[in-house]
């Protein structure tokens, strides 16, 4: 239950499987909680428009943008961010197709994009590479052209698929 103090509201959520409680100004946006009060600076503060989802996060199973969504609506909420999913493994075959393709260079938008990714791979099967640009098409990347990081992304699938081998 979310309580209200003056200008700061107490959430309860879990982050990267881990129970935290916070008091967080009213106003405070996810992005900015996760980096400023928590330390996890995998998602970064880019556009804050939510249009070049660098700041990209999973909530409850669905990837949003940090910068749209206030600190306060994420009581009672499971979140997990590029390092949880990191540390706990979920993205390691991204991971390492991103490096084996060149599909990060400068990597300002890679956790972003790894987070969004995995999102659709979650969903099963070998996504077309359409869907994939799609899927990803909110997240900007201004060093790789893209190419790179459709095709990590369609190996992993095929991997997970069981089409191609390790």
């Amino acid at each position: 239950m979310t309580k209200a103090f003056a200008d700061k509201v107490v959430i309860e959520l879990t982050v990267n499987g881990e129970p935290v409680e916070a008091r967080v100004p009213a106003g405070q946006h996810v992005v900015d909680f996760l980096r400023q009060d928590l330390g996890l600076t995998g998602a970064h503060a880019s556009c804050e428009h939510g249009v070049c989802g660098a700041c990209t996060i999973r909530v409850d199973g669905s990837s949003v943008r940090g910068c749209l969504m206030l600190a306060a609506q994420l009581d009672g909420s499971d979140v997990w961010t590029i390092e949880g999913l990191s540390d706990k493994e979920a993205i390691r075959d991204l991971q390492e197709a991103f490096i084996a393709r060149n599909a990060l260079q400068c990597g300002f938008c890679t956790p972003g994009m790894l987070v969004a990714a995995e999102e659709l791979l979650a969903q099963g099967g070998v996504p077309e590479r359409a869907t994939i640009r799609e899927h990803l098409s909110g997240n900007y990347c201004r060093c790789t052209g893209y190419e790179a990081i459709v095709d990590a992304v369609e190996t992993v699938a095929q991997q997970r698929a069981g089409q191609v081998q390790v």
